[in-house]
């Protein structure tokens, strides 16, 4: 399948779940909603993460594609850490911890998948020259 628009990239549309989970988790907790500095930190990541693909997409060329991918991918650790600080506070449970950790995780695991894809395909249009 050729992909036309970062919305058929599978790594953003995980990525949209994971700001979904992430906003979510924040509603249904007031302590975490008082914890401004948290909250804002935690979406900023999630949304960095699910944004970072569509703005490295639209940039067209695979080598800088990839570097927005690797941000994408960091991004995805960064929420996996401030969950641990959300867990920490018990301003979430673990069953919720682990939902939005496991999320971020797939994210990463498929921002590395096309990082290795678009990384092969730097090199086959290299040798091709």
């Amino acid at each position: 399948m050729k992909i036309t628009r970062f919305e058929d990239i599978r790594a953003w549309q995980e990525g949209r779940v994971l700001v979904r989970f992430v906003y979510r988790v924040i509603h249904e907790s007031k302590p975490f909603r008082r914890d401004r500095r948290l909250v804002d930190q935690i979406q900023g990541a999630a949304v960095s993460s699910m944004s970072n693909i569509a703005e490295g997409f639209s940039r067209k060329g695979n080598k800088e594609f990839v570097q927005y991918l690797y941000i994408s991918k960091s991004s995805a650790a960064e929420v996996q850490s401030h969950l641990y600080v959300a867990l920490d506070q018990e301003y979430i449970q673990e069953t919720e911890f682990r939902k939005i950790y496991d999320q971020a995780e797939k994210v990463s695991k498929l921002d590395s998948a096309f990082i290795k894809y678009l990384d092969s395909e730097i090199k086959k249009s290299k040798k091709s020259r």
